[in-house]
């Protein structure tokens, strides 16, 4: 009874706030600025630039020398976009891909598996996809005025992530990477 109505409660559903799709290329110039004109082309959002923590003389980068490029999506973009990287890997992530915060990630390694068309100028890159789940209300959090803290069985856990993922997208969870 009271599960049942915990499921039925608007409150509790789970929705994407968000997708963020990062490309590290470790170095930066020419590489660095074909990753973003992907990420661009994809999904139609200017990239920000990620930059080196710390100097490693063994991979030749710098601190604070731009390695990487992201960008964050949301809404409905944000879905099809998981929708078609979900496609790639064919609707199978691991068990240790979903955090604790009840956040998962995935990565592909070549682009032109989401259906971009390949061009040999460019060059194939693999990106990373992140996916931020959460229910409505977690504004409090975040508000200027009156913020407050979301309660902890409000949060997203880790089985609620999973849950999600193979009730959305009919995924499955596998335990362990199988090699072929």
């Amino acid at each position: 009874m009271v599960n049942d109505k915990k499921t039925s409660n608007p409150m509790r559903d789970i929705k994407v706030s968000k997708l963020i799709l990062n490309i590290c290329v470790g170095e930066s110039g020419d590489r660095l600025s074909k990753a973003a004109k992907v990420l661009e082309q994809l999904t139609g959002q200017q990239p920000v630039y990620g930059k080196a923590r710390y100097t490693v003389r063994t991979f030749a980068i710098r601190r604070n020398e731009k390695i990487s490029c992201f960008v964050t999506v949301r809404g409905e973009k944000a879905l099809q976009l998981i929708e078609s990287g979900l496609k790639v890997k064919e609707y199978e992530l691991l068990r240790r891909n979903f955090s604790d915060t009840g956040n998962f990630g995935f990565g592909i390694n070549e682009h032109i598996d989401l259906g971009i068309k390949y061009d040999p100028s460019t060059g194939i890159y693999g990106m990373d996809f992140y996916v931020v789940l959460e229910r409505p209300g977690y504004r409090v959090g975040r508000r200027r005025r009156a913020v407050s803290t979301v309660g902890i069985q409000h949060k997203v856990t880790k089985e609620d992530a999973m849950k999600w993922f193979q009730t959305k997208f009919e995924g499955v969870i596998m335990n362990k990477a199988h090699y072929i």
